[in-house]
């Protein structure tokens, strides 16, 4: 269930923080509940995963994840360019979260 818990944290996060953009500052009032109820699950599944991962690993994950997937949303939805060197961080930020979950022992499989 931890993984199904983190799961739904980095989605929950990813919403919250795509839907930022939308909120215009939190001036556009639906965008703004969107952003406040995602990051609400995100920090309540993350609180649950925290049960049974270790809070650095599964934060790492949590992050990591994270930040590929808003990327991907902003080049995808927002027209934001990636350069060469933005790419190569991403696949390392991916390469870091695969190490984690492959090779460290911290890691409750």
């Amino acid at each position: 269930m931890q993984w199904l818990f983190l799961s739904i944290a980095i989605i929950s996060e990813v919403i919250a923080t795509s839907a930022l953009k939308s909120s215009n500052g939190f001036t556009q009032l639906w965008p703004s509940l969107v952003v406040v109820a995602s990051y609400a699950a995100a920090f309540f599944f993350l609180s649950l995963t925290l049960r049974t991962i270790p809070v650095g690993v599964a934060y790492a994950i949590w992050s990591g994840a994270g930040i590929v997937l808003v990327t991907l949303i902003a080049w995808l939805a927002f027209g934001q360019t990636l350069d060469g060197f933005a790419m190569l961080g991403l696949a390392l930020i991916v390469a870091g979260v695969i190490v984690l979950n492959v090779f460290s022992r911290s890691v409750s499989h």
